[in-house]
């Protein structure tokens, strides 16, 4: 329920609007392309990050059919403006439902908006819906703004009355600017953007607002689980700082929420699979970068745990976290 996907061409972008750091593909003559954003290197991507042949073959070395697909966050573009990021938004979800059509047995979508225009979110937000995706992925942070800012709040009640899934994941992560040597936005700084986000949606009062809001934080919720022993004690020692918009415990909220297995370690895994049960782990893989769990969930095969528990991660819970039922997926 957690790979990432993107066209084998995009528009320029930049050149269209006139400005811009918008990401761009050089295709390679060994097959690989380079993300381009703003004429500066970004990162060598491979065919399997845009050919659907390919990753549904890498897949079933893994026995696994089906993925929910996304784009690379990088292509977010929270920082354009905002009728500008609609139409890239656009683009990568009429792209993301042309896949889903042409291969219903191996693909899901979950869709993007334009998340710093809260008018235009909802309306890309109801064509989302009738196009048939399952959801969207948005960023831990909006421009450097937390989740919780109100003007975030109608986005994510227009979810909750469409039905639409939530998939959170780090984004512009703080302190990169002071931190990229050995590739530390992404080793701290990311884990740390995953529980911001959990942590301003829970003390924001946005998933006590919203109870059918149905939220996934990718990368097991980052830090938040492990530190939830601080939140909490934050919460009950410093209320006139942490209770001040919701005044519930932080500790309750836990399984009330989705987050994937993503971990690279059992003991770590097995602590998240204690706290949320089940039920509320759901089997990712941030295909197909080297950061991710690229053997699709072998780890959890090799561990000593229920069937029951293993078709939990594996699907059932995912496809709750989807509010889609088996029968509705044209499984081969």
């Amino acid at each position: 329920m957690h790979t990432h996907i993107i066209p084998k061409h995009l528009p320029k972008f930049a050149e269209k609007f006139g400005y811009g750091d918008f990401i761009e593909l050089a295709h390679r003559p060994d097959g690989n392309a380079d993300m381009m954003q703003g004429g500066r290197f970004f990162r060598t991507i491979k065919p399997n990050c845009w050919d659907a042949e390919t990753r549904i073959s890498d897949y079933l070395k893994f026995d696994t059919q089906v993925q929910v697909v996304c784009t690379i966050p990088v292509m977010f573009s929270y920082w354009a403006k905002g009728k500008d990021c609609l139409e890239l938004s656009q683009f990568l979800n009429d792209d993301l439902v042309a896949l889903q059509e042409k291969y219903p047995k191996q693909y899901l979508t979950l869709g993007t908006i334009p998340m710093q225009d809260t008018d235009l979110a909802i309306q890309e937000l109801e064509r989302i819906k009738k196009l048939g995706m399952k959801g969207i992925q948005i960023g831990s942070n909006i421009n450097d703004l937390n989740l919780s800012e109100e003007q975030f709040f109608p986005i994510f009640e227009a979810c909750e009355q469409l039905d639409l899934a939530i998939m959170i994941h780090p984004w512009n992560m703080m302190g990169m600017e002071s931190m990229r040597k050995y590739w530390l936005p992404w080793l701290v700084g990311m884990p740390a953007e995953t529980s911001r986000a959990a942590c301003s949606l829970i003390f924001g009062g946005v998933l006590e607002r919203l109870p059918n809001l149905r939220v996934c934080f990718s990368h097991a919720g980052g830090s938040f689980l492990p530190t939830i022993g601080r939140i909490e004690h934050g919460y009950n020692c410093r209320p006139d700082l942490v209770a001040i918009d919701n005044d519930r415990n932080p500790r309750e909220y836990i399984g009330k929420f989705w987050v994937d297995c993503i971990t690279h370690d059992e003991k770590a895994f097995q602590y998240i699979l204690d706290l949320q049960g089940s039920k509320r782990v759901c089997l990712g893989s941030d295909y197909p970068f080297p950061l991710g769990d690229l053997e699709i969930g072998t780890f959890i095969e090799e561990m000593d745990l229920s069937e029951e528990v293993i078709d939990d991660i594996f699907c059932n819970s995912t496809l709750e976290w989807l509010n889609t039922q088996k029968e509705d997926l044209l499984f081969s």
